[in-house]
């Protein structure tokens, strides 16, 4: 690792990536890099807060609405699971249902489940469902 102060760049911060090729990995490193500063915009009750994505456990959608889990607060989140699913692609998440995407950096275990679904377990003890459309998607961005 290796970091330069450079006087003449344009930016207050530049990060370059240097490699033989681009895979996954980089890919996810860009993705780390690019979220690192981002926030989502939530509401609870009347008060506005700002999440920082990775400390997301999951979205939901539920009757129309679509809400933001951390490990302690549910909020409201004016999003779409689509629109967040194209915003933080790469980025971590990924879609475990017709109504849930997790942040995969949040899941303590995996326990597959004779009906072919993997049932999560999220850091704060709370158990999602993967469904079985969505089990391959998440075995390899996983690598299991």
């Amino acid at each position: 690792m290796d970091i330069q102060i450079v006087e003449q760049v344009k930016e207050s911060l530049q990060v370059i990536i240097k490699c033989r090729k681009i895979d996954d990995e980089v890919r996810r490193l860009k993705s780390h890099i690019e979220l690192f500063d981002s926030k989502l915009q939530a509401r609870k009750e009347q008060e506005v807060f700002f999440v920082t994505p990775a400390d997301v456990l999951y979205f939901e959608s539920v009757d129309n609405r679509t809400y933001l889990y951390t490990e302690d607060e549910v909020m409201e989140i004016k999003k779409r699971l689509y629109e967040l699913e194209f915003l933080l692609s790469d980025k971590d998440f990924i879609r475990i249902s017709k109504s849930q995407i997790v942040n995969i950096n949040k899941i303590k275990s995996l326990k597959p489940e004779l009906n072919r679904t993997i049932l999560a377990t999220m850091c704060n003890g709370e158990r999602l469902s993967i469904s079985r459309k969505y089990v391959q998607s998440i075995r390899k961005m996983l690598s299991i």
